[in-house]
Parts: C-alpha cells; structure tokens; sequence
C-alpha cells in the first residue's frame, strides 16, 4: 500500500523539482527554498558530488508521511543507472527511484522493496516494456525532443500509461502538457538556473511558487 499511496501522492502534487548541483549544500538549499515555494516532490539526482549525502539530510527533515506542512515533502533520487544506486539511494531515505533510461534490474529492485520507480523511456515499445514490469509512471525523456502532442499519441495504443514529461517542460508550456495528458511534470533548470546565477536561492522558491501556480490553473 506504500507504494500505491507515494504514487499517488507525487500525482496529485503533479510537479516534481529535479535537482542539480555542485555541493550537497547547494542542492539542499534548492530542495528547502522548492519547497517553501510548494514543490512537495523533490527529486536529488546522483550527477551531485556525494547525492546520497543531500537525500539523506532531506529524508531527516522531510516525509511523506509528515503531519507538519512546513515538513511535508516526498524526497527521492533521479538519474539512477542501475539496481546498486537505487539500493543505497533507498537506504539513505530516497521514497522514489528515477532513470534516465529503462534498466529491468533496477525496476525489478524497487518492485521489491515496494518503492515507486519512474524510468525513461523515449519510444512505444520501451513504454511497454516498462508496463510490463509493473511501473506505474514513466518519465518521457528528454521532453525537449518532443511535444505535449507526443502523450496525446502514445496513449493512442496505451491508454493505461502514466507519462511525465522531464525536460523542456516550462512556465510557458506545463499547461500544454498536463492538458494533453501527462500526469505530472519534471522541472529542472528553469527551476533553478536564475538562482545559481546570482547566487540568491531565494529565487527558487518564487519560481516554484509560479510553477504551482501554473499547475493548478491547468488542472482547473
């Protein structure tokens, strides 16, 4: 039941902050000023020296299953290659498992521990492999490649699939794709380059704040 209720969890939250960083206080910072600014869903990737470092620290302050809303948030790993990374993300308190591509052993082991896994996928067939593995949502990567037109297609012939679009999803275009059927979004540098640029992190919370913004008024 884990499982179901995270899935369902990131789906209603419906936008998910992808993390990237130099220092595991970089990326800490972004995930806390995401969250001020509504991302519930924070996804740390493992391109950050010492990733496991940063989940770890978030997975202490942040749940979940957390009754305070100042400490609700669902802490998770992204680009994760292989079964070994999932494993050691999912010990240091990762309630997610994210891939730049599909790996069935890495399915395979979050399946086993009752952990929601969101592998890439960039074709039909690779979609329906992951479906019949048991994912319950794939991530369309890179989004940039394609058009929210893309989803309308796939569910063509798989009606039953729970797509996310990660890469090249923005303000200007988030409503394009949940309207055209993607269940929730990934958001990656719009996110947070103003605020590495500057150096004020602050920045993150209000571009958050207007991605939530723009969700909602897609799903009204």
């Amino acid at each position: 039941m884990k499982k179901l209720k995270l899935v369902q969890q990131i789906v209603e939250e419906g936008v998910v902050a992808v993390l990237r960083g130099d220092t595991p206080d970089e990326v800490v910072e972004m995930a806390e000023q995401a969250i001020a600014g509504g991302i519930k869903v924070i996804e740390v990737t493992m391109t950050v020296p010492f990733a496991l470092q940063a989940i770890e620290r978030l997975a202490k302050t942040y749940s979940s299953t957390s009754a305070d809303p100042s400490k609700y948030a669902i802490i998770g790993v992204g680009t994760v290659l292989d079964p070994e990374t999932a494993r050691a993300a999912i010990l240091s308190g990762s309630e997610f498992v994210v891939g730049p591509s599909l790996n069935p052993d890495t399915v395979t082991l979050c399946n086993r521990y009752r952990v929601p896994v969101m592998p890439g996928v960039m074709t039909i067939q690779e979609i329906q492999k992951a479906l019949e593995l048991g994912v319950d949502v794939v991530k369309l990567f890179p989004g940039n490649l394609y058009s929210p037109a893309m989803i309308k297609a796939i569910k063509g012939p798989l009606p039953q699939a729970n797509i996310m679009p990660t890469g090249g999803v923005s303000l200007g275009n988030l409503g394009e794709w949940i309207k055209a059927g993607a269940v929730a979004v990934g958001i990656g540098s719009d996110l947070t380059s103003e605020a590495v640029k500057t150096g004020d992190y602050s920045l993150v919370a209000k571009r958050a704040a207007q991605y939530i913004e723009a969700y909602r008024t897609a799903k009204a």
